[in-house]
């Protein structure tokens, strides 16, 4: 059967129920019709699986698609019999199958029901697997997340390098579709000739995502970038988003602090075991979920149309990393937001990762990481950057404010006469050199490969010393971008002569560019306006809540502290909260509380606000994932347990005073603990009505106060503890 001559427009409704392809798909699909070595470079949400599913469906035999990840394959599977009434149209081979599912894959194999069979490269090289494959006709085979056979790629698997002898072990002669989001010219390079594709044709796609804008912050402490995330996230009320993370605590924490301010956030990283794994995907793509946090080292796999942030906490390790995971954002071609954090420090922590790999490992993995530092402190159009990285031409005026450095242009500075210094200096060398030699030269600095190669001879040798090191970085980066100067990637990023150099120093027109970003000053510029920005305490709304406190207290028959503590009213003078959400953000101040006597609050608080016409903070304060140390953790069980206190305070290396303060932080907290076992043995009755009472009457929860006043009837502090714990455990909680 000529499958190839089938109408294709009819075939891609028939699987797909699609009216048109998209880009340049129809021609990718004929090619591999035409059992054609293919090799296709397509952005992410590009629509590359169809390039090889529809063919798949269309020919004779099964097409073996070669994948990394398990929930990739899984996803790809599901969406595929989504399509078609029968499950066995498509099946997935791999580790977290059982006995009985593999037999039962291998039966519909056998049987000729299975059109795509997806394959981990490592269960591809196991000999019964070759042998079985053998036994059934092959259409294709498709090698997806090609770019993990290069070294210079974002995610290398040394067993990807052998997957063109398993094919050849298989069957000979079988044409090859290899498939990739992300490929500088280096890696499609090694990716052609490890895979032996010979005589192929390449499809490329533009790398430009026009709907994704980009934005780069400083990052700073852990407390000032929390808050920035947190606001972040809420500014895309139940919509789809994924946060990025180097380590599997951070995506815990973040989770964690998420889901504490009321949004619903999941942790997804190499650690979970499978079945968590699923639930969170699946969770992620049924909206039970609306954010995920995962390790940037540990790739998701799913294909979520609709996410609409992408934010990375921590900076990636490569250009290619940075592309593929914001690429997760707005498949469905609406706009989305891609915001990562950057700090030197998290460069630094990198950089250690690379110490103890083999040189040729290290060299590359430091290459990659100039390139992402490049990036962040650049003040040029951050499209233009990341296209450039991969081979192609863009023009800033394109960007249409989709970045922030087009968005908020920094001032720009005619560096004719420099450029062409730094340029003459490249072709004067030999073209031998990396930027930071070029760096030390121009600028004057005797380092070690200066003095060694004898470079503080040359011409050139400290004639840009009047300028700062963000200057030249920014003239020498920007002379890349423009293509006078080129980094030769086989040669570790010795810079060259670009194509254009001679255009440049031909007829050199003015060069107008912004300095590259300085984060560090930039944050305490940021730091400086937030300090006198601050949000100020409004001492006659505070008033007004202090009376109502006291109103709402008689009404209640509790004393007002029991009701807000004066910290939590403050809270509320400086942040104006006017939604019940707001109200569980106020220091002090849990949700049951919030819910017990919060409403009156927000009212008084909302009318205040229309009157005086209240500019609120944009920034409520972001509530904080309360500390369950184990040692609270441990108190709490053994209170429950009824346990003596003496036991407890042994058990947890503490003394009795220190044990009350942490039972006393317990209950501030919201936690209810009940004592009365401890109390009834230690405190008599009448003590503990006097001292009961004394709280219901008293201004203040101080036990200094209570001791002043009851010390004089032989009440130890230590009874004030114990009956002011349940006091403010029954009434306050």
């Amino acid at each position: 059967m000529e499958v190839q001559q089938q109408d294709l427009g009819n075939a891609l409704k028939q699987h797909f129920g699609f009216d048109q392809f998209k880009g340049n798909q129809e021609a990718i699909i004929r090619n591999v019709l035409d059992r054609q070595n293919t090799f296709v470079i397509m952005p992410t949400g590009g629509g590359k699986s169809l390039c090889y599913q529809l063919p798949a469906l269309m020919m004779d035999g099964t097409a073996i698609v070669i994948s990394p990840l398990i929930a990739l394959m899984k996803n790809q599977v599901d969406s595929v019999r989504a399509y078609h009434s029968n499950d066995a149209v498509a099946h997935f081979l791999n580790s977290s199958l059982s006995k009985t599912e593999s037999r039962k894959v291998k039966d519909d194999l056998m049987a000729g029901n299975t059109k795509l069979l997806y394959i981990a490269p490592e269960t591809l090289t196991k000999e019964e697997n070759i042998d079985f494959l053998r036994s059934i006709p092959i259409s294709f085979v498709a090698v997806d997340e090609a770019h993990c056979i290069s070294e210079w790629g974002h995610d290398f698997r040394p067993e990807y390098r052998r997957i063109r002898e398993m094919v050849d072990m298989i069957r000979g002669g079988v044409p090859i579709v290899a498939l990739t989001a992300t490929a500088t010219p280096k890696v499609q390079a090694d990716i052609v000739k490890n895979l032996q594709l010979g005589d192929h044709k390449l499809f490329k796609a533009s790398f430009n995502r026009s709907n994704l804008y980009y934005e780069i912050r400083p990052k700073g402490s852990k407390d000032q970038v929390i808050p920035q995330l947190v606001k972040l996230v809420k500014e895309h009320p139940d919509r789809s988003g994924i946060i990025y993370a180097q380590s599997r605590k951070s995506t815990e924490e973040i989770a964690q602090l998420l889901r504490v301010n009321g949004i619903k956030a999941a942790p997804y990283h190499a650690g979970l075991d499978a079945k968590t794994r699923a639930k969170v995907q699946d969770d992620f793509l049924m909206e039970e979920v609306d954010v995920i946090c995962a390790t940037i080292a540990f790739g998701m796999g799913i294909d979520k149309p609709d996410v609409r942030f992408v934010i990375h906490y921590d900076i990636p390790k490569s250009i290619e990393n940075y592309y593929q995971e914001t690429g997760r954002a707005g498949r469905d071609g609406r706009e989305a937001d891609c915001v990562a954090f950057f700090s030197y420090q998290d460069i630094s922590k990198l950089e250690k990762f690379l110490r103890d790999k083999p040189v040729a490992e290290r060299e590359m993995g430091g290459q990659l990481l100039d390139e992402v530092i490049a990036f962040t402190e650049t003040s040029a159009c951050r499209r233009k950057y990341l296209l450039h990285y991969f081979g192609e031409v863009f023009q800033e005026e394109d960007c249409h404010k989709m970045c922030d450095n087009c968005r908020h242009p920094k001032e720009k500075i005619n560096v004719r006469d420099e450029m062409v210094q730094a340029v003459k200096m490249v072709e004067a060398l030999g073209e031998n050199y990396r930027i930071p030699a070029l760096m030390d030269i121009i600028m004057g600095k005797q380092s070690k490969e200066i003095l060694d190669f004898g470079l503080n001879e040359s011409q050139y040798f400290g004639i840009g010393k009047e300028k700062d090191k963000a200057f030249w970085q920014s003239v020498i980066r920007n002379a890349v971008l423009n293509q006078y100067l080129k980094k030769d990637i086989e040669q570790y990023g010795v810079i060259k002569m670009g194509p254009n150099a001679q255009d440049l120093l031909n007829n050199a027109p003015a060069v107008e560019i912004s300095i590259n970003h300085d984060y560090e000053k930039e944050l305490e510029n940021a730091g400086d306006q937030a300090t006198s920005k601050s949000a100020a305490l409004d001492d006659l709304l505070l008033k007004q809540l202090r009376d109502l406190r006291k109103s709402f207290s008689k009404t209640h028959n509790v004393p007002p502290f029991v009701i807000f503590q004066d910290a939590s009213l403050e809270d509320m003078a400086t942040q104006y909260p006017i939604s019940m959400d707001d109200m569980t953000m106020v220091s002090g101040v849990s949700k049951g509380k919030a819910q017990r006597y919060g409403r009156p609050f927000l009212e008084l608080i909302k009318e205040y606000v229309e009157a005086n016409d209240i500019d609120r903070p944009t920034d409520m304060v972001v509530k904080q994932v309360a500390n369950k140390s184990k040692s609270k953790v441990a108190i709490i069980s053994a209170v429950d347990r009824k346990v003596p206190f003496d036991d407890i305070a042994a058990s947890n290396n503490m003394s009795m005073a220190d044990l009350l303060q942490e039972m006393e932080m317990i209950v501030a907290s919201g936690t209810k603990l009940n004592i009365d076992y401890y109390i009834d043995e230690e405190v008599d009755e009448y003590t503990k009505e006097d001292i009961y009472d004394y709280f219901m009457q008293a201004e203040t929860d101080s036990v200094d106060e209570a001791f002043s006043e009851l010390s004089e009837d032989d009440i130890t502090m230590e009874e004030i503890q114990l009956v002011r714990i349940k006091f403010m455990s029954d009434m306050a909680n």
